[in-house]
């Protein structure tokens, strides 16, 4: 599975209004060690939130990726509005 692919399932399975830690990305990839994977699962985030696929919050408010630090969260993007 790619980091992309993961992503996108974990988020679609938690549903709109539901976020993922990066986190779980990384050890769906690769659960030995999951911890390498953070920097390429936030950079592969960086680029699904540019096609629109999938939003980074910081305490449950939508923040820009290419300038948030700290932990974060990816969820669905919301279509209604």
């Amino acid at each position: 599975m790619t980091i992309e692919e993961a992503i996108l399932s974990l988020v679609a399975e938690r549903g709109p209004g539901k976020t993922i830690c990066p986190s779980e990305a990384a050890r769906l990839v690769d659960p030995e060690n999951w911890r390498s994977r953070l920097t390429a699962v936030r950079a592969e985030g960086r680029r699904l939130a540019a096609d629109g696929k999938i939003i980074w919050t910081k305490k449950g408010k939508p923040v820009d990726p290419e300038i948030v630090k700290g932990v974060v969260r990816f969820g669905l993007p919301d279509h209604h509005g």
